[in-house]
Parts: structure tokens; sequence; C-alpha cells
């Protein structure tokens, strides 16, 4: 196991006979969590800015979500090695999809926060047992093999939708508000943080509760920052603090490229 540099930025190898491999994720840091907080509060933000305040409805908007999502996608199968602009993007669309679908389900529909959130959670433990029993394991953030490319983005769909629903039942049903919901969740990642340095807990299982986690922390700072004051908000606005948050985003993720590539270049050297 090694690392290379593709389009300067570092990226694991794995090696199989005489074939090496790109991984086409990226390494899991500190960086990574703040930039996946970052995308999933702009999947709340941009999600609800098209469904409630262009008044487009959850229906449609899911359906344009999804559609970003799968050129995204696809986008992102056809790429060779680890882009950081077409990861990201997959990721923000399967917030966003998440948070329209979660919304249609739980609003529409009329399931309800807890029945939907069971049913998703039942669903993400099933995508991972499938995912195990496949392939033998659970990747992190060695994704080279088709099969696990398609767990690893499924497991994620799914996860986001279920952490919208997870942070809205908290939110609001329990009657905690978005503010002390957002501190619920960030104090449970902290407690998976700690997990990952004092027990020996596999570390996939650590990744993707972190993983599910960061879905509802997203969703209730996206409406801290959102709703009116009435809910409890800031009433920044949606469109917005969607703009403030993309750029904050590309920022970190040009930053954090920057560093790689600067790493890369120092070992070589």
């Amino acid at each position: 196991m090694g690392s290379a540099t593709t389009g300067g930025t570092a990226i694991p190898l794995k090696q199989s006979g005489n074939e090496i491999v790109l991984s086409k994720v990226p390494q899991v840091a500190l960086a990574f969590w703040a930039v996946k907080i970052l995308a999933t509060t702009l999947g709340e933000t941009a999600g609800d800015a098209l469904s409630m305040t262009l008044q487009v409805g959850y229906a449609v908007s899911s359906l344009f979500f999804l559609t970003c999502f799968c050129i995204a996608l696809g986008a992102q199968i056809k790429s060779t090695h680890y882009h950081p602009v077409l990861y990201w993007a997959v990721v923000v669309a399967t917030t966003t999809v998440g948070t329209t679908t979660s919304d249609y389900l739980d609003r529409t529909l009329g399931l309800g926060y807890v029945i939907s959130s069971i049913a998703l959670l039942c669903l993400v433990i099933a995508l991972l047992f499938a995912w195990h029993s496949t392939t033998g394991a659970i990747r992190v953030d060695q994704i080279t093999a088709r099969r696990d490319e398609a767990f690893y983005w499924v497991t994620i769909l799914v996860s986001n939708t279920l952490g919208t629903a997870m942070g809205d039942f908290v939110a609001t049903t329990t009657g905690l508000g978005f503010e002390r919901g957002a501190l619920v969740f960030a104090g449970l990642i902290a407690l998976v943080a700690a997990a990952h340095f004092f027990t020996r807990l596999p570390d996939s299982v650590l990744f993707w509760s972190a993983y599910i986690l960061t879905r509802p922390l997203g969703a209730t700072l996206g409406d801290t920052l959102t709703k009116p004051h009435t809910e409890g908000g800031l009433a920044l606005g949606r469109i917005t603090s969607s703009l403030a948050i993309a750029v904050a985003m590309v920022i970190l993720v040009a930053v954090t490229s920057r560093r790689e590539r600067a790493q890369a270049g120092v070992a070589q050297v």
C-alpha cells in the first residue's frame, strides 16, 4: 500500500498483482468531516430553498435533485481516480435528494419522522450487511472496485435521507429545537470520535456512525440558520445561506487539496 499524486492530490493506492489502482474517495481525516458537515448543511438549505422558498414542492424537487445526483454520480464513476470536485458534488447531491425525499415521505405521504427513520435505518443496516456479505469487507477510504463504489454511494444516499428524518424528529417532535438538536448530534459525533481513540471498535462501524450523524447535524444547523425567529431560527434566508455555505465549502476543499499537493511534493523529494 502506498500513495500517488493524481491531478496534484495525494491518493492512496491499492496493489493488485502488477496493477496499481487509484482509490476514488478521499482519505478520512479532520478536513473530510469539516467538508462533510458543510455539505450536509448545504443539502438542507438548498433542498428547502427549491422545495419551499421557490415552492417547487417535495416530489418535483426530489426528482430534480435525483437527476443531478445521477449526472454527478455518472461523472464520478467514469473517473479513474479521486477528484475533489466530482466527489463532493455527488455528496452534496445526496444531501439535497435526502432532504426533499425525507420531507416527501414524512410530510406529503404522512409517514412521520419515527416510522421513516426506523425504515431508513433498517435499510442502511441491510445495505451494510449486503456490502460485507458480497465483498467481504465494508471499505471506508479505499474504494477501487465497482461493487464497492456502488454500495458506497447507495449507502450514502440512504444515510443522508435517514439523517434528515432524524434531525427533524429530534428538533421538532421531541421539542428540543434546532439549536439544541444540533448540540445533541454534535455530542454524539464527539462520542464516536472518542470511541475511535479509546476503543477497538471497527473503523467501518465508527465511520458510518459518524457519517449518518453528520447529516442530522447539518440538517439542524441548516434549519437554525434559515427558519424564522418564531420557530427558533435566525431567518437568514435559504438561498443566501446556501450560497454562503457553498462558497465556504469550495474554499475548504481548495485549501485542503492544495495542502495535500504540498505534502505530496515534500514526500517525493
